[in-house]
């Protein structure tokens, strides 16, 4: 899938200061695979997730558990490159599935809900430093953010299958039908911001997918604003 960006003449002057957190959606990035046999109760909670306003849950399939006997028919190596990104940046000295990593931050074993529940409140009180606004054009979407706070930030574009079952016939979860909800089907950088200057610029994409946008310091930093198009 390709991603063209069009830039977009922006009229008038906006002073660029610092922002309050805003109110936003809170990220989600679960790293699991079809090859983990303890990943299906996490794949559940990451299910319910998927139906708040208030969160973009999001199902990333690695690649590393493939040698058990079953291949994810899901699983790319770039996503399992994003999560041992994160654990460098935390100094882990390992990855692990099922994980769920929000807002970049909080990083918890997805299969416990409470844990899991601990550190959606955290970030959601925490709030967002900017308010991302998404526009669905035709054949684009229109990317909007007003300016605050200046860093390094990039500004991601993910797809993602909202509803799959598998049939598991090898492996950990053999002879399982499986359901997986919020498949990230691709996950690229299409800009970098400093967020000192307003953001405004055209996204063109293809397919009817869901459509997120991810502005993240880096990209396995804190994410600092999110939107979603159904």
């Amino acid at each position: 899938m390709r991603y063209f960006l069009a830039a977009l003449a922006v009229f008038g002057f906006l002073h660029a200061t610092q922002v309050a957190a805003q109110d936003g959606p809170v990220v989600v990035e679960f790293y699991t695979s079809q090859g983990c046999s303890s990943c299906p109760p996490a794949d559940e909670i990451l299910r319910d997730l998927a139906k708040r306003d208030d969160v973009i849950a999001l199902a990333l399939h690695v690649d590393y558990w493939d040698y058990l006997g079953w291949k994810d028919i899901f699983a790319n190596p770039a996503f399992t490159q994003r999560q041992h990104a994160y654990a460098r940046a935390a100094n882990a000295s390992s990855v692990y599935t099922p994980q769920m990593i929000i807002n970049g931050v909080e990083q918890v074993v997805g299969s416990r809900p409470m844990q899991v529940m601990d550190a959606l409140q955290a970030q959601k009180e925490a709030g967002n430093l900017f308010d991302l606004k998404l526009t669905r054009l035709e054949g684009a979407v229109l990317i909007t953010a007003e300016p605050g706070q200046g860093g390094d930030y990039a500004v991601q574009l993910v797809r993602y299958m909202p509803e799959e079952t598998v049939d598991i016939r090898h492996g950990e979860n053999a002879g399982r039908n499986l359901t997986y909800t919020n498949i990230v089907t691709s996950w690229d950088v299409i800009a970098e911001w400093d967020g000192r200057s307003p953001l405004a610029f055209e996204a063109y994409v293809e397919g009817d997918s869901p459509i997120v946008v991810i502005l993240q310091r880096s990209t396995d930093g804190p994410i600092v604003g999110a939107a979603v198009l159904r």
